[in-house]
């Protein structure tokens, strides 16, 4: 069993070459800030975490929550809203978001 309700990945497309793209960082300290307004941050029920890259470059900008192995790809601010109310507080996949 995972420590975490649900741990989410920020990929930050941070590689060997000092490349980083796609806001990963401050979608992802936008989504922590969120997530601690929320409380949801409290009792293992959720971490936020960056990853450097995830290796999925062509997917776009990605996230990942654990344990559940669900990816999402994002654009901005309202899609990462989206994820934390349906899939952190609701326990439903956005299904448009979601990738394989």
């Amino acid at each position: 069993m995972s420590h975490y309700r649900y741990h989410v990945f920020f990929c930050t497309h941070e590689r060997e070459t000092g490349q980083a793209a796609c806001r990963g960082s401050a979608m992802r300290e936008y989504a922590k800030r969120r997530v601690a307004s929320l409380g949801l941050d409290a009792d293992g029920r959720c971490r936020i975490n960056s990853a450097g890259c995830l290796g999925r470059c062509e997917k776009g900008p990605l996230l990942v929550i654990y344990p559940q192995e669900v990816w999402y790809t994002y654009v901005d601010e309202t899609d990462i809203d989206e994820i934390i109310e349906h899939h952190l507080l609701g326990d439903q996949i956005v299904d448009r978001l979601k990738q394989e």
